[in-house]
């Protein structure tokens, strides 16, 4: 039920959806950088803006220049990689993480829009459980597994560690502590950034019309490469604990992140759609004639086997089996509201043979022609139950007490088999 109060107020108000939260703690992150020569966020940052944005490079050289700087030391590319999360982040609020089709003639190509995608992830939160009998995050489909960038999930904490982003602002805090007391560090530091400074000085200076500056951009990232394998020797070196470890632990946390839901929401249209077909496919499941008619025509065994089996399988459902309860306590009162036992004294050699030609593991045929006391000897031969120098007395209690235990096992059967036909396999 939608919540009335403050509803008109919103009416001619957009929410103004952003990712400033995200970009508020990448700021405090980046914000240890003084910009002293004592850190190396601050050149990061300022080098992945410059390539991304140059108008003279083509893509294919901004793609190698990135591509290049990343390798050298991943864990240490801490500009890029919170860099990167933003630019994610922005993406999924604008929609742009969904591209539109030329081949769309609508005034944005069909490009996604952040109501779309949080639409979808709703709708799957209740579509998977449907069709797979498990949560959605069961499925890496959860609300945090495309959303969680912006959902906190970096900031947040579900176990005794510390967030992500406090961990790796702790780290950053460190090293700029030591570079300050560790001349060792302090050289390097300072030599990433200023190798960083003059690529983004290179990069600012490149024009239209200059000539081959391809070997002048090499060198020069190159040179901001080069001095990232030092900085990771030398912070192992000065930083005592498992520093570099946590480091790359981070880096894969956000980059892994990062993957699955751009995974996720760049594919969620195909994967609704595919939800939906299948839900749609199974309601009309219900009908006998649509059901023969796709167990014909589908190619799929598994559906085959659902429609072919789906009215045994509905058969086998019983409400009165779904009671939430132990399964001994729903046979216990499935059995006395069934009227079980029926037959209580075994001394009432007719009530006991009467029970037995119910029982459909005993063939009954011809039985009127024989005695009660040869019903009840040919009942316990059929059950395997020993009848050499006994009294039919002495049969007929073996007999109901053997009668009686199937009951209650024969419930106990259909209650496995409503579990079976009602446990989305």
């Amino acid at each position: 039920m939608t919540v009335n109060k403050g509803l008109a107020s919103l009416a001619d108000n957009q929410p103004n959806f952003s990712n400033q939260a995200l970009e508020n703690a990448v700021n405090d992150i980046k914000a240890v950088d003084q910009d002293d020569g004592f850190q190396f966020i601050k050149s990061q940052f300022e080098v992945d803006t410059a390539i991304r944005t140059n108008i003279v490079l083509s893509t294919s050289q901004k793609n190698d220049a990135l591509e290049t700087l990343n390798a050298a030391q991943p864990h240490l590319q801490i500009g890029r990689i919170l860099t990167d999360v933003v630019r994610h982040t922005a993406s999924i609020i604008d929609g742009s993480i969904i591209p539109g089709d030329p081949a769309i003639t609508s005034v944005d190509n069909g490009q996604g829009r952040f109501v779309e995608i949080l639409g979808s992830v709703q709708g799957l939160q209740i579509s998977i459980p449907s069709l797979y009998g498990v949560s959605a995050s069961d499925k890496s489909r959860g609300v945090n597994d495309h959303l969680g960038t912006l959902n906190n999930i970096f900031l947040e904490t579900e176990d005794s560690r510390a967030p992500v982003f406090t961990r790796l602002k702790e780290i950053m805090q460190r090293i700029d502590a030591t570079a300050r007391i560790n001349s060792t560090l302090a050289t390097v530091t300072a030599a990433v950034r200023y190798s960083n400074t003059q690529l983004v000085l290179f990069l600012n200076s490149v024009v239209a019309d200059s000539t081959d500056f391809q070997t002048t951009l090499d060198n020069r990232v190159n040179q901001a490469a080069g001095n990232m394998a030092t900085l990771n020797t030398r912070i192992g070196n000065a930083l005592q604990g498992e520093v570099i470890e946590e480091l790359v632990a981070i880096k894969d946390e956000i980059t892994n992140q990062v993957s699955l839901e751009n995974s996720n929401i760049t594919g969620i249209r195909t994967y609704v759609e595919s939800l939906s077909e299948n839900l749609a496919f199974t309601s009309m499941a219900s009908d006998p004639t649509l059901r023969g008619l796709m167990a014909k025509v589908s190619q799929n065994k598994q559906w085959q086997d659902y429609f072919e089996n789906y009215e045994n399988e509905q058969e086998n459902l019983n409400p009165i089996y779904t009671i939430d309860t132990d399964k001994d306590t729903l046979i216990d009162q499935i059995y006395t509201n069934s009227g079980l036992p029926d037959v209580l004294d075994s001394l009432d050699l007719v009530a006991v043979a009467d029970k037995a030609q119910r029982d459909s593991r005993i063939d009954t045929a011809n039985y009127d022609k024989y005695t009660i006391e040869q019903q009840i000897t040919k009942s316990c031969e059929q059950l395997g139950i020993t009848t050499a120098n006994r009294t039919t007395f002495a049969l007929s209690d073996t007999l109901l007490d053997n009668m009686n235990q199937h009951d209650r096992d024969e419930i106990a059967r259909q209650l496995d088999l409503n579990e079976s036909a009602n446990t989305i396999s």
